[in-house]
């Protein structure tokens, strides 16, 4: 194994860790919170034209139960070049941390049958049956070294999006293998991160398994969507992600290669920040914001919770009422660590926001 600066996180997964990080995340509305989830897509009467709604709704994604895949043996050691180019080499998984801002790690390794070695989670692996493990992210997403240290890991998987990187040379220091898997998240990049942490836990054939189950469930669901989203281009809803923290005064547009592109082009819709050049995540102006004009904004629920809801974000942003979005008041949020996490759950993911955009009123 050899020890290495961070090298090559993109400047999306460190922005997006800065305005992430702004808050401290709760427990996930449907997640053991007050309010209940979505109703599934395939129980809802979409709107005959979703352009005739006025009014925001929220997407709650079900809490969808773990199921482990377990057709494939172990085999240690596992030797690979990580994402940032680093060998690493392991050993023993018998105690495993998969730490990530969306929670997205812990999932996968759970799901590929070794959720029973993992002994502690960040504070957004919130799905059940990791919910009883000690929490070793703080002020949101903060690494913990010392909580680390505690939960004695033989092995860490992570990925830029969480820090201080500090942190993690601190744990290669005290001898602990530290996986650092692509932190770059998208439809279409699922598969290899469902990959990457099979090779690194020795289990590929799990991985593959996995990666084709999630895979087969998304182009099920994306087709699902497809047959109540408009066909003609000229009617299919114009939606741009808008990330905010209002009070810090951040304003975000997410746009290509961020993985709202991909979700946006999922749910059926034209993402606008492509039309208008918009890569990665960048600060939002007035003048693009109007330009854009979209039909709908996809935004984070604690986000939107921030501004104060869509009369709030209006004020606070005034060239959303210059939007048909604006005008509307079609603003669909989800919550935060949910909504562009691209993991196992994504097909839930995408059924949730579905209603929310296609049927609404069942939305609520």
């Amino acid at each position: 194994m050899t020890r290495r600066t961070m090298r090559g996180p993109s400047a999306l997964a460190l922005a997006l860790t800065a305005v992430l990080g702004l808050t401290g995340c709760t427990t996930a509305p449907g997640h053991g919170g007050a309010v209940a989830t979505t109703p599934p897509l395939a129980e809802v009467t979409p709107l005959a034209d979703p352009l005739s709604w006025e009014g925001p709704s929220t997407a709650v994604a079900a809490a969808s139960a773990v199921v482990p895949v377990t057709d494939g043996a172990q085999v240690l050691p596992a030797t690979l070049a990580d994402a940032q180019g680093t060998t690493v080499t392991v050993t023993d998984t018998t105690r495993i941390l998969a730490l990530d801002v969306y929670g997205s790690l812990s999932r996968i390794v759970f799901e590929l049958g070794l959720g029973d070695r993992v002994v502690a989670r960040d504070v957004s692996t919130d799905f059940p049956e990791a919910a009883h493990l000690p929490v070793v992210t703080q002020n949101g997403h903060d690494l913990n070294a010392e909580a680390i240290l505690d939960a004695a890991p033989t092995v860490i998987l992570t990925d830029t999006s969480l820090g201080p990187w500090d942190t993690i040379l601190q744990m290669r220091d005290a001898g602990i293998p530290v996986v650092v898997v692509d932190s770059r998240r998208s439809l279409e990049g699922i598969g290899a991160l469902i990959d990457q942490v099979g090779t690194a836990l020795g289990v590929p054939e799990r991985a593959a398994a996995l990666a084709a189950r999630t895979t087969a469930a998304v182009d099920a669901k994306i087709a699902q969507i497809a047959e109540i989203a408009p066909a003609d281009p000229a009617r299919k809803l114009r939606m741009m992600f808008l990330y905010v923290r209002g009070q810090s005064g951040v304003y975000y547009l997410f746009g290509e290669e961020s993985g709202a592109d991909s979700l946006i082009e999922a749910l059926g819709g034209v993402d606008v920040a492509g039309e208008i050049g918009w890569s990665g995540m960048r600060p939002i102006t007035d003048e693009a914001l109007v330009d854009a004009n979209p039909d709908l904004l996809l935004m984070m629920t604690k986000g939107l919770e921030s501004v104060g809801g869509v009369d709030g974000l209006v004020e606070h942003l005034p060239a959303v009422a210059q939007t048909d979005a604006g005008r509307h008041r079609r603003v669909v949020d989800m919550y935060d660590t949910t909504v562009l996490s691209f993991g196992p759950a994504t097909a839930d993911v995408l059924d949730a926001l579905a209603v929310a955009v296609y049927a609404p009123e069942a939305a609520g």
